[in-house]
């Protein structure tokens, strides 16, 4: 079959259930579907050894929140995204103790700069905590950090992340990153939450270091947006819709190498998006509601 590249596992699910026969149950994986402020989640729990092999994935959660809706510009539709974004997070999140929030990417590139796009919408309160302890007793520490990459820093992300945990100390970690989905229908439309940390470059093929329990000592949570597609997965993909199977996989690859697909307005989609995640982990770190962290923003 050929190797369709996505970071999503909602879509690593979908491609398994593809190659396989449709009687064929997954096993040790677990899909539940719902919805949150009105946009639909599906929730794919990898439980084993035998769902993380079929799905090449971590044992872990991952939530995939549908915010095609969002686009629609219907009333609340903002706070309601912030709401679904928080919700799930914070359920995933531990109920008290310092956070990390990592901005993984690079800022010169759209397509790879949600990360540090999100940091400017934070609500940065540690150093406000250890400076002013009394008036803002009621916030949880948080800070942040935009990694860079490994070719404008030479600096692995999770080598600089394990050194400033070790001066930080913080509780856990939140990573967020730019993904790669397989369909250009979940581009920019779609919001992965997982509790296994993340694996930057993976979607692209340009792996890098992992950021996760075992490199960094503490928890990390991952969020993460698709906002490119392989070429060479996205020209099989119509293919296979056009009634195609029949083709050259190495053929595919070798006219589509190192190339990426994104939408011409994508500076426009990363910007709301990025302010959507940054709103939703301050809701779901802080006791506040969208309009007081608009406030506090401003």
């Amino acid at each position: 079959m050929f190797a369709k590249r996505t970071d999503l596992a909602l879509e690593a699910r979908e491609l398994w259930q593809e190659s396989a026969e449709n009687t064929t149950k997954l096993a040790g994986v677990k899909a539940v579907k719902r919805k949150q402020e009105g946009y639909p989640v599906t929730a794919v729990e990898i439980l084993d050894g035998r769902g993380s092999e079929a799905l090449g994935k971590p044992e872990g959660t991952y939530c995939t929140l549908d915010l095609t809706a969002f686009w629609q510009r219907k009333p609340d539709f903002f706070d309601r995204a912030v709401r679904a974004v928080g919700s799930e997070l914070k359920a995933a999140l531990p109920p008290e103790g310092a956070a990390l929030v990592v901005g993984l990417g690079n800022a010169a590139m759209t397509p790879d700069a949600v990360g540090p796009e999100v940091l400017s919408h934070l609500l940065i309160t540690r150093h406000l905590i250890a400076s002013m302890p009394r008036q803002f007793s009621g916030f949880r520490p948080v800070a942040a950090f935009a990694a860079g990459v490994l070719g404008t820093t030479g600096v692995e992300s999770a080598e600089a992340v394990k050194s400033l945990i070790k001066t930080v100390q913080p509780d856990f970690v939140i990573a967020v990153d730019a993904l790669a989905s397989r369909r250009m229908g979940r581009v920019c439309n779609t919001v992965q939450l997982s509790d296994t940390g993340i694996l930057p470059g993976s979607g692209v093929g340009n792996q890098r270091m992992a950021l996760n329990k075992k490199t960094l000592g503490v928890p990390v949570f991952a969020v993460g947006v698709p906002t490119v597609v392989d070429a060479a997965t996205l020209c099989a993909d119509l293919l296979e819709e056009s009634g195609i199977t029949d083709f050259d996989e190495k053929k595919l690859r070798s006219k589509n190498k190192g190339m990426t697909v994104t939408p011409r307005d994508i500076d426009a989609q990363v910007r709301d998006l990025s302010k959507v995640i940054g709103y939703g982990i301050d809701w779901a770190l802080q006791d506040l509601e969208v309009a007081e962290i608009n406030a506090l923003l401003s």
